[in-house]
């Protein structure tokens, strides 16, 4: 199993600090402080510390940790800032990503994911390579509960056919926005059901040379389809299975909920793509956030698939 972060060459993102279920974080010239269920150690910094530093930090509101209401909340202003700013990324892939404060704490990037975007840029960058030589279209990549698009601008500076899909219209508006602001352009945009969407891709025989998958544990479709992780992510990985590519082909699922593990995640994708044995493009790991006291805060569980 992997243990992956961000690289430290990433200079407009640092996590400062985090403990007493909070974390310190900067992104750009924002300092900000939210809920963090996971970091269950002490804070490094004093509380002192951490209100002189930050420009906002995030109020849980009354249904704060229920079902459907987990992350939401106001944001308290403790120094002038801006409604929204912008960050680059200049990893492999570059890009920029506007960056503002919504009722659920989060801003319009989860920063741990920089390992799977540097993943997806490097396999896309190959299969399109592979293509121009062989005279062969670009490679095609689907991003599912694709959210503002970082995975998906990482796919398309790296040549690819990008199609990208989340049940959120404000969203997919904003990872438009992302899109112009990084000189990009050409991604194909769809707000709809991830299920119904691949379903209906199955059907048709159409293939991905990529695919990402980033689901919630809990959401609704644009006309009100229930998604529920643990009763659905089974079947839409046995859907995605049959519409990804046999071979020179790559898939990269991340899975936020509690409870699960690595070895869950492989499993699942092992059984839902009919694999035995050691699969020599298979790997499962752990995305993590580093503060700058060495205290390593996981967040995310990743698998990652390569044929």
């Amino acid at each position: 199993m992997k243990l992956e972060f961000p690289s430290d060459a990433w200079k407009d993102y640092e996590l400062l600090d985090s403990g007493n279920y909070e974390k310190l974080e900067r992104f750009g010239s924002v300092v900000m402080s939210r809920p963090e269920p996971k970091a269950l150690w002490d804070k490094t910094l004093t509380d002192a510390d951490w209100a002189r530093l930050s420009h906002t930090h995030f109020v849980p509101g009354a249904g704060f940790g229920k079902a459907g209401k987990e992350d939401s909340g106001t944001w308290e202003r403790l120094k002038k800032m801006d409604d929204q700013w912008y960050i680059r990324y200049a990893g492999g892939p570059r890009f920029r990503l506007r960056l503002g404060l919504t009722s659920f704490k989060h801003v319009g990037v989860f920063p741990e994911q920089a390992p799977n975007w540097e993943y997806i840029y490097a396999h896309t960058s190959k299969l399109a390579a592979d293509a121009r030589a062989a005279g062969a279209p670009a490679p095609k990549v689907l991003n599912l509960f694709a959210y503002t698009g970082a995975a998906s601008l990482a796919a398309r500076a790296a040549g690819a056919d990008v199609t990208h899909l989340d049940s959120v219209r404000q969203v997919v508006t904003w990872a438009r926005n992302n899109m112009e602001e990084s000189n990009l352009d050409g991604i194909r945009w769809v707000v709809e059901d991830a299920l119904k969407f691949a379903k209906r891709e199955l059907k048709r025989g159409n293939k991905y040379q990529g695919i990402i998958l980033d689901p919630p544990a809990y959401g609704h479709g644009p006309d009100g389809e229930k998604w529920k992780l643990d009763e659905l992510l089974f079947g839409l990985l046995k859907t995605v299975a049959g519409i990804l590519a046999p071979k020179d082909s790559f898939m990269v699922l991340n899975l936020y909920s509690n409870g699960y593990s690595a070895t869950l995640g492989e499993t699942l994708v092992k059984q839902a793509f009919r694999l035995s044995g050691q699969e020599a493009g298979l790997e499962s790991g752990e995305l993590a956030l580093m503060d700058k006291f060495g205290k390593a805060l996981p967040l995310s569980i990743f698998v990652r698939l390569a044929r």
